[in-house]
């Protein structure tokens, strides 16, 4: 089982280039959107702040006008001992136009400073962290 969510958005006027289509960088603010309603689906609120993203990579498939109404589905598609991988897919009225991945990294508080003895600030998920998203409670 995977923890997944969808969000509804209308391409705004900002959403667009000088060409008039939606600019590439729209489609990580639907994508943050979209994380941020997992977490709140699956009361994983104390995350915002400390899983900052690491590589985000996507494929443009087709072009979204001013006004067109979007649909960006997330998924957690693998989970770590420290990190995570959420494929992600936007989709418009003809179909896909942006798939990709976004790997993120627990770093367990906002100091992001190393704790003593380790090699980086990643912290291990907490079980009921990684219950949640797995989507095994809630």
């Amino acid at each position: 089982m995977t923890s997944r969510v969808s969000v509804t958005r209308v391409v705004d006027w900002c959403d667009t280039d000088a060409a008039g289509h939606y600019h590439h960088s729209s489609v990580i603010r639907w994508v943050e959107a979209a994380e941020n309603e997992l977490h709140v689906q699956r009361g994983l609120l104390e995350l915002f702040g400390v899983v900052p993203r690491v590589r985000y990579e996507v494929d443009y498939l087709d072009r979204l006008w001013f006004r067109e109404e979007v649909v960006t589905e997330l998924w957690v598609e693998s989970l770590g001992r420290t990190s995570l991988v959420y494929g992600f897919e936007v989709t418009g009225p003809r179909g896909p136009a942006a798939r990709g991945r976004m790997v993120c990294v627990n770093i367990g508080d906002r100091s992001g400073e190393v704790p003593a003895g380790a090699d980086s600030p990643a912290v291990a998920w907490s079980d009921a962290e990684r219950a949640a998203l797995q989507g095994t409670v809630g």
